[in-house]
């Protein structure tokens, strides 16, 4: 059973190794030995072993056979476990060039070395690998932004075959002391005056506090309000100059305006923002996203560096997206690039708003990390824009914006204590997965594997990538893809160079004249014929295929049949066809032969114990017959002492034939017939160990065939385990004594007896405890009646008594009084309930009778 159960742990590998059938036959051949005692076992295994295999050849091995290669290339990109056998001599007669491709161990089972078998490997190659940088804040060395490094390694060449996946790992870890670049872009319509005012003084406080973050920071600031037409504001000039009701000093309407590129002086921020006005429009939402997409594809003017960088969107309004500059009689969609003059927006009246996608790809394309400060009531606006622009994040803006310095520092915080992978477009075929090992041991998978949160500065997490190209492209060429995390400018450059031609493929002879005087190319063992050949040398034109002088070379002798109408004749040659099993295999000059028609046993075909060819069963070793059914293994026919079928029959196939009808059984040692040892030797025992029984007299003659030793007692018989075969007995004498014995015989086949020297003789019975025992019962049975009696009789007498209290206790008597005159001497006697019963009432003692007679005769008289 332990060697089932390593059989089934084990082929679960093997089966998708694909040397499945090479590992049957070596567990067949290794276990053989201990396996021989248990032929249910084997026979278990072996049919285990060849439903497995056929069932991952139509798995494995189909996927080659069925991709019908005509060359190694074709071959190898029918799926990972696809090999191309270049052996010349490797086909058989009939079989088409195809069948070179299939799985690897069918290969090999077919008798292709291993040497000859193309199987060209995927791999992987890092060029560029700089370690993570170990920054910290305040040291002395100053290093470059382009000379941190967060995320390694940088670049690498992964080589892909079909199917096969390539992995590598990449780490992450958030330097220390990196520099920020952030952007306050304000909505300045009039609702936001008193923000404005908050907003003048942002610069230094916003510069101190991030001193305790980074000490490279930088600042800039930028403003909008909405598009300059109809009817997002008003056109009448005087509008036009000033959109405020009233007293009101505002500055004309404008759509964006770069007030500050990015600077690392505070108090700059301060004055120019200081001079900022506040402007006005009609409807209540923005032009916001205008200058988000200018924001972020005006680099240049922008200032932006290759750091972290941050866009803090102010508001307290809804906004416009893509479709809305139809209103005001837009419909160019948003081309996504920088339209700045003298840090103006020039183009919001030409080209509508970008839609919340193209801002999500510019964004990311430009590592722009995005903090919604807005008021509480957008708040549920924003959070779901948030939802769809990654690496984004929503804070709540007081009503003058006095908290608006926390707001972006907790933002910041957040948005970098999350990195998400995220990868460029994949070439055609080309899939890619994740699984991250972040802090704390959670690891993930699928969409979740591609990101860690709760990263503090200067942890490290891994993440494991599987690249796997499923295709090759049509023209072959190199493709490159970049991975970055979101907001970060750092990206792993990815080189993907395919496997999609073998190496012996550079070998080939163009125009081979082994191709039929070179009408095709010979390699990897086969031709590869030019267009309009065909044939395995490529010996025939497309003209010539159904030729019928061809076919006669296509008919057995005395047959019309042509390639047994098991394939088409193509060229004057036999070219067999498939089965829908791709195991079973017509083959031959005329495809006359198969690998199916064989002999079967136990449903299977040359019992699992051999190889169909040409519908006969080749059986492996200890195998014979013709469905190989038939073993030659005699250890099932060994009998427990040691002898093929107990010398009692002949072994043929594994199984005995008892000669002697009287005896049964696989190893025929059954005889339903005969005694049994301890019965047989019974009698020659009892005479020679006791001299006695029936064969007393005759004893000296017909019992002493064994060997006859005494020993003492039960415990110094020969007990189970020794080499010999032991039988253990237990026989009654002619006086009913039990007497105890071993027979067993040796392997020189001599007979030997021990025997316990004293019997077990049964006692008589002792009469004296017997009688006194009876005559003991008889008289406790008698005391114990009488004191039941006895104590019967108490209980009626005490009821009786109890009873007579009761009445008692229950009469009533008058009282009157009685005079008794003795002389002159008066006597009174009192009596209590006298009269009731004397005189009034009845005697409780006198019982009346039960019939009264009157004689109506009788007149008193």
């Amino acid at each position: 059973m332990r060697a089932l159960m390593f059989f089934v742990a084990a082929s679960s590998a093997d089966l998708h190794s694909g040397s499945f059938p090479i590992f049957c036959l070596h567990f067949l051949e290794h276990n053989n030995p201990p396996i021989q005692t248990n032929l249910t076992l084997l026979t278990w295994a072996g049919i285990l072993c060849c439903l497995i295999w056929s069932g991952s050849a139509q798995q494995g091995g189909s996927d080659c056979i069925k991709a019908n290669a005509k060359s190694c290339g074709e071959c190898i990109q029918a799926g990972p476990n696809c090999g191309w056998c270049k052996k010349t001599d490797f086909l058989q007669e009939g079989e088409p060039t195809s069948a070179r491709c299939d799985d690897l161990a069918a290969l090999k089972s077919k008798g292709c070395p291993e040497q000859d078998i193309e199987n060209p490997r995927g791999s992987k190659r890092v060029l560029e690998d700089r370690e993570v940088t170990n920054r910290k804040i305040g040291a002395a060395e100053k290093l470059k932004p382009e000379a941190i490094t967060q995320i390694q390694p940088q670049k690498l060449v992964l080589q892909l075959r079909v199917g096969e996946p390539q992995t590598f790992s990449l780490k992450f870890k958030r330097a220390e002391d990196y520099p920020i670049d952030l952007y306050y872009l304000m909505d300045l319509s009039y609702s936001m005056k008193d923000d404005l005012e908050n907003v003048k003084s942002l610069g230094t406080a916003l510069m101190h506090e991030m001193e305790k973050i980074t000490s490279d920071f930088r600042i800039g600031f930028g403003s909008f309000v909405e598009k300059t037409v109809m009817p997002y504001i008003s056109t009448t000039p005087a509008k036009l100059r000033n959109p405020c009701t009233g007293d009101q000093n505002c500055t004309s309407p404008f759509s964006y305006k770069n007030v500050l590129s990015l600077t690392s002086e505070g108090n700059k921020f301060n004055e120019l923002v200081g001079k900022q006005h506040i402007s006005g429009n009609l409807d209540s939402p923005e032009g916001g996203f205008d200058a988000i997409m200018q924001v972020a594809v005006c680099g240049d003017q922008i200032g932006w560096r290759n750091v972290t960088r941050l866009l803090v969107f102010s508001t307290d309004a809804g906004f416009h997206f893509a479709g809305d500059g139809k209103l005001g009689g837009i419909v160019l969609p948003n081309d996504g690039k920088c339209h700045l003059e003298n840090n103006m927006y020039t183009m919001s009246h030409y080209y509508d708003y970008p839609s919340i996608a193209h801002l999500v790809q510019k964004l990311s394309e430009n590592n722009i990390q995005t903090i919604f400060a807005v008021t509480e009531e957008f708040q549920a606006v924003y959070k779901e824009l948030k939802n769809l622009i990654p690496k984004s994040a929503v804070g709540t803006l007081s009503s003058n914006s006095s908290n608006v310095i926390q707001l972006i520092i907790d933002a910041y915080n957040s948005l970098s204590s999350e990195v998400i992978l995220e990868n460029s477009k994949l070439p055609k075929g080309v899939t890619i997965s994740y699984k991250s090992y972040c802090k704390n041991g959670v690891n993930d998978t699928q969409e979740d594997g591609r990101k860690c949160s709760n990263i503090s500065i200067g942890d490290e997490v891994r993440f494991e990538i599987n690249v796997t190209a499923n295709e090759c492209p049509k023209k072959g060429q190199n493709e490159t893809i970049k991975i970055k995390p979101l907001g970060f400018t750092e990206e792993v450059e990815i080189n993907l160079q395919f496997i999609c031609d073998c190496l012996c493929q550079s070998e080939g002879e163009p125009n081979s004249p082994a191709c039929h005087d070179g009408n095709g190319t010979f390699e990897c063992g086969a031709c590869r014929c030019n267009e309009g050949r065909i044939g395995r040398l490529c010996e025939c034109s497309t003209d010539e295929v159904n030729s019928e002088d061809m076919d006669a070379y296509c008919r057995r002798e005395n047959s019309t049949e042509i390639c047994s109408n098991n394939g088409e004749c193509i060229c004057g040659q036999c070219v067999c066809k498939k089965r829908e099993n791709t195991n079973e295999v017509y083959s031959g000059k005329y495809c006359e032969c198969d690998n199916f028609n064989c002999d079967r046993s136990n449903g299977l075909i040359c019992g699992g114990n051999g190889i169909c060819k040409c519908r006969v069963c080749e059986c492996f070793p200890n195998f014979t017959g013709s469905a190989c059914d038939c073993s030659l293994d005699t250890t099932p026919c060994l009998a427990a002492n040691g002898q093929i079928c107990n010398g009692r029959g002949t072994c043929e196939c594994g199984t005995c034939n008892c000669t002697d009808p009287k005896f049964q059984g696989p190893t025929c040692e059954m005889c339903q017939t005969c005694l049994g040892v301890c019965a047989e030797h019974k009698d020659c025992v009892q005479c020679r160990a006791f001299d006695k029984g029936e064969k007393k007299e005759t004893c000296s003659q017909e019992c002493m065939h064994f060997n006859m030793t005494r020993v003492e007692s039960r415990d110094k018989l020969p007990q189970p385990g020794q080499p010999d075969p032991l039988s253990h007995c237990k026989e009654k004498d002619v006086d009913d004594c039990w007497f105890y014995f071993t027979y067993s015989v040796n392997s020189n086949g001599e007979a030997n007896v021990h025997v316990v020297e004293t019997p077990e003789c049964p006692s008589g019975p002792d009469i004296i405890p017997i009688v006194a025992g009876v005559v003991a019962g008889i008289v406790l049975i008698g005391l114990a009646l009488l004191l039941i009696w006895k104590l019967l009789m108490i209980i009626h007498d005490r009821r009786e008594f109890a009873k007579f209290e009761k009445e008692k206790m229950n009469a009533k008597w008058d009282t009157f009084h009685l005079y008794v005159t003795m002389g002159s001497l008066r006597i009174t006697i009192f009596c209590r309930g006298c009269a009731r019963h004397f005189a009034l009432g009845e005697n409780p003692i006198y019982k009346s009778a039960v019939t009264t007679v009157v004689n109506p005769k009788y007149e008193g008289k």
